[in-house]
């Protein structure tokens, strides 16, 4: 078994002994779901255990395509080794940011993945959700235009319809977009479509452009010959592992096992590329050369993984633009939610070494 530190240990809950294959704290990829685990001590249980084991005998997180480190957790077991028998796993998909932030918010997840303007978004209009873990810093979402369109620049947009699904980056980039390129709103036809419905609009020709999201949007330029007419990686507002505030409340132990079991995976993912973009491939249904430009050209995991400033920076521009849209009532709301979001301490303490292989 790997030797740990003393910290180490009052952070592990759950019967089984870890396996001696560890990632050392210090590698630099980011962000995945995953699990943890060490016999509690019977006489001094740690925080948010029992002298039993695990503080719950269940763990249900999210896993997405825009999220790779949620897509190697799941695929490498991890969570289900660490945690053995004691704690059941679920795995639900979210289709997009806003679906993850339903689940948040109905409780159907306890952990799940978002862009960060959909986690401000959430928590400006009341759910109670935390951020423990910064996944990623991908380029994944810019502005698509069909093969042969006559549309050239943000500014060709005013009186087209564009595709965007609402409370998602690609839908808040569009609205910066805009806003940069000083054309209103309301002279765009918004088309309120989940991400793979907003695809197959552009490409059937229902709509003249898409707010597209990535792996999908990198295989609507591989397989139709659509073109992203507009990039700007400042726009987008990194990857949010995020989790209820009552799952922290009642599971810190299994909150601290999914943020460990995410740095494992940066690690991993850093040294494993070709397995990454294999993952994907076949989780997304999607050609291994389209989701080798995901994963190589447009996704950093190379990041701290500590939510902080970096964050704040970007989502203080998009904040206004809530209000502006008339997605959130008042600047208060946003502020407050800003003061409120980020749980560093999960992330600050995480621990790669403790996970199971």
């Amino acid at each position: 078994m790997t030797a740990l530190t003393t910290a180490s240990r009052r952070r592990l809950r759950g019967p089984i002994a870890l396996g001696a294959s560890a990632v050392a704290a210090t590698l630099l990829l980011a962000g995945c779901v995953a699990g943890e685990g060490e016999a509690a001590q019977a006489d001094e249980p740690a925080d948010g255990a029992t002298a039993e084991g695990w503080s719950a005998d269940t763990l249900t997180v999210d896993f997405a395509t825009y999220n790779p480190l949620s897509l190697v957790i799941k695929d490498q077991g991890w969570l289900e080794e660490t945690l053995g028998d004691d704690v059941t796993v679920e795995w639900v998909q979210s289709a997009g940011s806003n679906k993850a932030n339903e689940a948040l918010r109905a409780g159907a997840v306890d952990v799940g993945s978002t862009a960060g303007s959909a986690a401000l978004l959430a928590r400006s209009n009341g759910s109670p959700i935390r951020t423990i873990d910064i996944y990623g810093q991908p380029e994944w979402a810019a502005l698509v235009v069909p093969e042969g369109s006559d549309i050239t620049g943000v500014e060709d947009l005013a009186g087209r319809s564009v595709a965007a699904t609402k409370g998602t980056d690609p839908y808040f980039f569009l609205l910066q977009a805009l806003d940069e390129a000083g054309v209103d709103p309301a002279d765009v036809e918004v088309q309120n479509l989940q991400h793979a419905d907003g695809k197959a609009a552009l490409e059937n020709g229902s709509v003249d452009a898409w707010s597209g999201l990535d792996p999908l949007m990198a295989a609507s330029e591989a397989e139709a010959g659509s073109t992203l007419v507009y990039r700007n990686v400042d726009f987008n507002t990194y990857g949010f592992l995020n989790a209820t505030q009552e799952f922290l409340d009642a599971s810190p132990d299994l909150a601290q096992v999914v943020v460990d079991a995410y740095e494992k995976a940066r690690a991993w993912a850093q040294e494993n590329p070709d397995e990454v973009v294999a993952i994907l491939a076949e989780v997304a249904g999607i050609d291994p050369a389209v989701a080798e430009t995901v994963i190589t050209e447009r996704t950093t995991l190379d990041i701290d993984p500590v939510p902080g400033q970096a964050q704040r920076d970007v989502l203080e521009v998009v904040g206004p633009i809530f209000v502006e849209s008339g997605d959130v009532a008042s600047q208060d709301l946003v502020d407050t939610a800003l003061d409120e979001l980020f749980e560093p301490t999960y992330a600050e303490n995480a621990d790669p070494t403790t996970i199971a292989d």
